[in-house]
């Protein structure tokens, strides 16, 4: 069974219910794991918000499909570095892409996501 840690990119696509949502839907069906770090979780409110649609379905749906992950001083503490050293490759690489990255190290869990930041990395089940 996979493991998986959730980025923004996949909950926008699920929340919209495209077809990359609905895969998202399969896959963490299928999961044994699911985690959101809760930076994911701001993201994705925020552009629930800004689309004009209700938080609160936002915030039932990630719930229901996941465990819901504070971020720790440790992860913390692992997602500067990594944001610092992919920032040198990729200039537009987020603190949250970080932070999703860090938790699934820390868990080794794969990554489900569309967003090209984590384009040919190892361990990323890539939507489109």
């Amino acid at each position: 069974m996979t493991r998986y840690v959730v980025d923004s990119y996949a909950w926008i696509e699920y929340l919209e219910g495209s077809a990359s949502g609905a895969r998202v839907e399969q896959m963490l069906g299928q999961a044994e794991d699911r985690w959101t770090p809760t930076p994911v979780l701001a993201e994705v409110t925020s552009k629930v918000v800004r689309s004009g649609k209700d938080p609160a379905i936002a915030w039932q749906a990630l719930r229901a499909w996941s465990t819901i992950l504070p971020l720790d001083a440790e992860t913390a503490r692992s997602a500067g570095g990594l944001h610092a050293a992919y920032r040198s490759k990729i200039r537009d690489f987020d603190l949250t892409d970080a932070v999703v990255l860090a938790v699934s190290r820390k868990f080794s869990a794969r990554i489900l996501t569309g967003d090209p930041h984590f384009r040919g990395m190892k361990g990323v089940d890539f939507l489109a």
